[in-house]
């Protein structure tokens, strides 16, 4: 039972930190963040599992963590007012051709990383651009004006 109270708590935490982290840098992981990651997984493993190196334990943790994914999963889906808080919301980062530097700002992100992800979808430059969306999923959207 006490992997299992730990395992809440653990996956609390993480689902706060990838939520405090912001979408942006989730979506582009540097080789440096990748190691990281496993660092942190390693971490929480250990604070996790202690020293319960158990089949048991194993099944414990990993069915614990599944369950809560799902729960919040669920509580998206069953109560939609919960959904901004849970997964986040688009945000607008190019209207017309023009930054909304607030936006970009509070994101992380820079015109030029803006511009970069323009580029693989095609667009050449901001003028060519109606909408731009950052998307919960860290995807940037684009809307080209006709």
């Amino acid at each position: 039972m006490d992997i299992v109270i730990r395992g809440i708590v653990l996956f609390a935490f993480m689902y706060l930190l990838m939520r405090v982290i912001g979408r942006r840098e989730l979506s582009s992981l540097a080789p440096f963040d990748l190691f990281l990651l496993i660092v942190l997984g390693d971490s929480i493993q250990q604070g996790l599992t202690q020293d319960d190196y158990s089949v048991v334990g194993a099944v414990l943790a990993v069915s614990t963590f599944a369950i809560m994914q799902f729960l919040v999963s669920y509580t998206s889906f069953r109560f939609p007012r919960l959904r901004p808080v849970l997964e986040g919301e688009p945000i607008v980062i190019i209207q017309d051709g023009k930054p909304i530097e607030r936006n970009i700002k509070r994101e992380r992100l820079t015109v030029e990383e803006v511009l970069e992800e323009a580029r693989l979808s095609q667009i050449s430059s901001l003028d060519e651009i109606e909408w731009a969306v950052l998307e919960p999923s860290g995807n940037i959207s684009f809307i080209e004006k006709k």
